[in-house]
């Protein structure tokens, strides 16, 4: 098998025809070399696993046109618009009601396809979903942009920040039209290599960043939803086809180290340590390379001894969990090559068959920009699970590259090894023929810098997201305001405005905020709420500090501590510590501040 791996690499005529696309920085042909070096140790390893329990290959399936189109709605949270029964009508129409142009579009091309396929159904045509010029009033009007106040389409929009700033105020897809219709020249240098790529930085926002994890689930959901209509939408506006694959389910092992589900992996974890996050293995992994230094030389590059490598495997298996395993005997290279092969093991790619195409065609969009916009709506639409493991991943390879003088690898080194452990799932190789593969490598490789580099960014939900949840809680809101009005006149319950409004706040707290203060609780620490002065330049960090220093008694670090929205038009959202209180306020004006204790794994 290794001989015939030679041989398909000297059939490429030593020089490969690696598919750089305009959009990709380049890399050359050295770190290419140690892209199908590692690929030839990673065949290397799977022949020594000869007496291991084979593992079943994950098989990739295209759904038919007209079922990838019901999947996508479905997922969307739309799957009422061709199925009555599916869900909850009026959550549809708030969904509806917060959509950009661009998403309406995305929405409308696939709804239209499961029409045109089911025309013995009965499936309303798409203008009763939504209302296009010139046709009768409908459920919905068409959306107007997020932020754009009296309608302004797109083209009208001044596209003016720099253009190393990633505007969060605007629609990725909308940003993208209106970078269309303006025909600018892509004269973007592509050809930065390592450490030049641009610097790219988030346009920062007076109301604070929102990250992965500082939302509560009924918000994520949300979140999720309107990302893949977003999503979807920026593939449209730029004309590519994105096909999703629907993976065929498998036989996994249910327990275990290596080679276990994620999901599977973290809830045998969690059972151990609640709250656990990213699995404790690849915890232990990390930390062990750490602990005994990032300065060796070749780290993840050099493969460890594969018979050492295979021997610990099986003793991990068997005396992780005990607390038996000595660590102290562990070898950096040899734990370097653990770490890639739990990641190459997982039965399903860590990036996920379902978007692991969508990872693929960033690179085909015009602009670096907008490959870091579609990279971060990606990122942000895996599994809580495979981005927790991700999150975890590139920031340890961070750490290695900051070491870079001392360990010799780059980013383009180490984003060049890790390419094939991330994207080379199981049986990967036998589905694709030798263009196809020489083609991905580059591809692949360039991915992976992006993930690396630009990992601030990518993990952040847009603000333009945010507002159309926040939106969206409004409409339910108003839903269930008209529901209990109407549920309190078929009683005939006198109402007496006074009452509600001392159960709900004492005296003391009413309208704070237009007296000049807000009021903070900490119910894990204290049951006082604690009255903060509100000033323009007041932020959540400062809300911590005087918390802090009210509560002497209060032994948890500052940085273990976060102020939260809590009500209003979120459900509970963990506040950046550069939020500016005044401004949120304005936002979010029936929010309640609460300081909890945040534990973190």
């Amino acid at each position: 098998a290794s001989q015939a791996f030679t041989n398909r690499l000297k059939n490429a005529s030593g020089k490969p025809p690696y598919h750089r696309c305009n959009s990709q920085d380049s890399l050359d042909e050295l770190f290419m070399d140690e892209y199908w070096t590692e690929v030839e140790n990673i065949t290397l390893s799977s022949e020594g696993k000869g007496d291991a329990e084979p593992q079943e290959e994950v098989q990739l399936k295209v759904p038919d046109e007209g079922e990838q189109e019901k999947a996508w709605l479905t997922e969307a949270g739309l799957a009422t618009l061709f199925d009555e029964s599916a869900s909850d009508p009026e959550d549809m129409m708030g969904l509806l009601f917060t959509l950009t142009r661009t998403q309406a579009a995305a929405v409308e091309k696939r709804f239209e396809t499961i029409r045109k396929r089911n025309k013995h159904h009965h499936i309303p045509d798409v203008r009763d979903i939504f209302k296009l010029p010139g046709t009768l009033e409908s459920k919905v009007s068409l959306p107007q942009v997020v932020g754009q106040g009296n309608g302004a389409g797109p083209s009208e929009q001044s596209v003016s920040e720099p253009e190393t700033d990633i505007n969060l105020e605007l629609s990725f897809s909308d940003q993208a039209l209106s970078y269309k219709e303006g025909s600018k020249a892509s004269s973007e240098a592509l050809t930065d290599t390592d450490d030049k790529l641009s610097n790219f930085k988030l346009s920062r926002d007076k109301t604070g960043l929102t990250k992965m994890g500082d939302l509560s689930p009924q918000d994520m959901k949300k979140v999720h939803r309107l990302v893949l209509i977003e999503m979807t939408a920026l593939f449209d506006t730029t004309g590519i086809d994105l096909k999703a694959h629907k993976a065929v389910k498998l036989k996994v092992k249910e327990s275990g180290l290596f080679g276990v589900p994620l999901a599977t992996l973290l809830e045998q974890d969690q059972r151990r340590q609640p709250g656990t996050k990213v699995p404790i293995i690849l915890q232990r992994l990390i930390f062990h390379i750490e602990e005994e230094g990032l300065d060796t030389e070749g780290l993840l590059r050099i493969p460890g001894s594969a018979t050492r490598v295979k021997a610990v495997h099986v003793e991990l298996e068997g005396k992780f969990y005990e607390g038996l395993f000595s660590w102290e005997s562990l070898k950096q290279h040899d734990a370097a090559s653990l770490l890639k092969l739990f990641i190459r093991e997982l039965p399903h790619p860590l990036l996920t068959v379902e978007y692991l195409s969508a990872f693929m065609a960033v690179l085909k969009l015009p602009t670096k920009k907008q490959q870091l916009q579609a990279l971060n709506l990606v990122v942000l639409l895996l599994p809580e699970s495979s981005r927790d493991v991700l999150k975890a991943l590139m920031e340890f390879l961070q750490r290695v590259i900051d070491h870079k003088e001392q360990n010799k690898m780059t980013l383009n080194n180490v984003a060049v090894v890790m390419a094939p452990n991330i994207f080379m799932f199981k049986g990967f190789r036998n589905k694709i023929s030798m263009q196809q593969e020489l083609s991905m490598a580059t591809e692949t490789a360039n991915i992976v810098r992006l993930l690396i580099r630009y990992q601030n960014l990518l993990w952040t939900i847009p603000k333009f997201i945010m507002n159309q949840v926040r939106k969206q809680n409004t409409e339910n809101q108003k839903k269930i305001s008209k529901d209990r009005a109407m549920r309190k006149l078929l009683k005939k319950i006198a109402y007496d405005r006074e009452k509600p409004e001392k159960q709900e706040k004492p005296p003391s707290e009413v309208d704070s905020s237009s007296q000049g203060f807000i009021r903070v609780q900490a119910p894990q620490f204290s049951k006082v709420s604690m009255a903060v002065q509100l000033t323009e330049e007041l932020q959540a960090s400062d809300v911590l500090s005087h918390f802090l220093s009210q509560k002497s008694s209060v032994s948890v670090k500052r940085e273990a501590l976060c102020l939260y929205e809590i009500g209003g038009n979120i459900k509970e959202r963990c506040l950046d510590e550069d939020t500016y209180m005044k401004d949120l306020l304005e936002l979010n004006p029936s929010a309640k501040w609460v300081i909890k204790w945040v534990i973190q794994r």
